[in-house]
């Protein structure tokens, strides 16, 4: 992760889960999908709300 969380919008894309996470597209896409944390979406897009993700980054339900 180059930028700090901060950096961030306060939603966020699957991409920006991917540099946070340093994971694959293909990854960050299963985990925006299983239900770990909420996201929206729009269309076929889907947005991450930031303040979720990162207390779910933060608790230990990281699998």
């Amino acid at each position: 992760m180059n930028k700090s969380l901060n950096e961030y919008p306060d939603v966020l894309k699957v991409t920006d889960t991917c540099e946070i996470l340093g994971v694959g597209r293909n990854k960050a896409y299963e985990l925006a999908n299983s239900n770990l944390f909420p996201i929206k979406k729009i269309g076929r897009t889907i947005l991450i709300p930031k303040e979720p993700f990162v207390n779910w980054l933060n608790s230990n339900e990281i699998k």
